[in-house]
């Protein structure tokens, strides 16, 4: 299928189409795409596209399949502008790119593109990527339990408090979780509002930790900050039983910087004019927008363990903060998995670890054992299920004092 003309003329419905320069120079892609589709597709050039998804007959596609090389990179505002037009009529985008530029593919992502495979392409990968397409246009079905009905306010002046982990498996996001449901839950007659951001795009899990399904709404969000506004944001969110408000990771796994410093800076101010907490969890990774986070923030924790990779890691993120002048004493230090009270090697080593850093360990968390594992195995914060467990009890503590702060600063008293 070679002409768009064959996109009227075919007798078969046409649900999908190719556009490129040339076709010809994506053969693979011919050959895919009659296998997954058959006779139902046709192709277009780009200057066709540009007028043939302006008409009527457009409605009838699932989703084009944009073809970029590194010569199209030149043409990347038209290309731009054919994303747009089909995201407008909400028709998928999956773009196939041979020895395309990262920062050309960010920028076509941005724009609304739903999916990238390279080219030449994997055994397979087309059919992967039209399956996860298909994924993404059906939209879970919310329980309306799990739907926001808080409504915006925009009077609001949160308190932003990310966690960061140094080290994998140092309970960041276990703290975040349960440190967000404890200050939803501080104060029974006024209670906070309080909103849990999962940062981590690849690998957040926030929403395992809550049993919360993930939606295609959050990566639509993402992925537009700019066209957001409280009530957009609000409906992105999902309630846990009635008192944390949660913007959870995409379905799919996204590059970090999909989204870019004005993105999360319009994102956590909008968030903190709703809400009176705002518990960001953050991927370990340094960004272009951990610095926005931080400067936003009030507090920000950073958790590590008693182990070598942990002492490392916090002396690189000091290191990296003082050479780029930020705010590095906005950190504080979370042990977690601290050694017991009557460990007095154990506290010893800490006190070596804390003087070898130059930094305060001002937190230690108590090793809350296997019922730690077991809650976020069942979706619910520890005080649903071990409320007397001592890593609970300890991050109660520390919910309170947070709150006692904010009350004294706000009122004054």
């Amino acid at each position: 299928m070679t002409s768009s003309a064959m996109l009227q003329t075919e007798l078969a419905p046409i649900v999908a189409c190719t556009i490129s320069r040339d076709v010809q120079n994506f053969d693979l892609l011919i050959e895919d795409m009659e296998a997954e589709l058959g006779e139902s597709w046709g192709d277009l050039s780009f200057e066709d596209a540009a007028a043939f998804l302006k008409q009527p007959d457009a409605e009838s596609l699932e989703f084009v399949a944009v073809a970029i090389d590194d010569q199209d990179e030149e043409n990347l505002t038209e290309i731009g502008e054919l994303i747009k037009t089909a995201k407008a009529r909400d028709i998928k985008v999956i773009l196939i790119a041979e020895e395309v530029s990262p920062i050309a593919l960010h920028q076509l992502l941005r724009m609304g593109a739903h999916d990238f495979v390279p080219y030449p392409l994997p055994d397979g990968e087309l059919h992967e990527a039209i399956e996860r397409m298909r994924a993404l246009g059906s939209e879970v079905n919310v329980p309306d339990e799990m739907k926001t009905k808080l409504k915006a306010t925009g009077d609001k002046n949160g308190v932003v408090l990310p966690v960061h982990g140094l080290s994998g498996g140092t309970g960041a996001t276990t703290f975040a979780v349960n440190l967000a449901w404890e200050l939803a839950n501080i104060d029974k007659e006024k209670s906070p509002r309080v909103c849990l951001i999962d940062f981590d795009l690849q690998f957040g899990t926030t929403s395992t930790y809550l049993d919360l399904p993930r939606r295609e709404a959050v990566y639509e969000l993402l992925s537009d900050t700019s066209a957001i506004d409280s009530d957009s944001f609000m409906q992105a969110l999902l309630t846990f039983n009635e008192k944390l408000h949660v913007l959870t990771a995409p379905t799919e796994i996204l590059p970090l910087d999909l989204i870019g410093p004005q993105d999360v800076d319009r994102l956590v101010e909008i968030a903190r004019t709703n809400f009176d907490y705002v518990v960001i969890d953050m991927p370990s990774t340094l960004v272009s927008w951990t610095e926005t986070v931080l400067s936003q923030a009030h507090v920000y924790f950073a958790t590590l363990e008693l182990d070598m990779r942990s002492a490392q890691n916090a002396l690189r993120m000091v290191r990296a903060l003082k050479s780029e002048e930020l705010p590095f004493e906005k950190l504080r230090f979370i042990l977690n998995r601290a050694p017991k009270f009557t460990d007095l090697s154990g506290k010893a080593r800490v006190k070596r670890l804390a003087e070898s850093l130059d930094i305060d360990i001002e937190i230690q968390l108590p090793d809350g054992g296997k019922p730690v594992a077991q809650a976020g195995d069942h979706g619910l914060p520890l005080a649903e299920t071990v409320a007397k467990n001592p890593l609970r009890k300890e991050i109660q503590k520390l919910a309170l004092s947070i709150h006692q702060l904010n009350e004294v600063a706000e009122t004054g008293q």
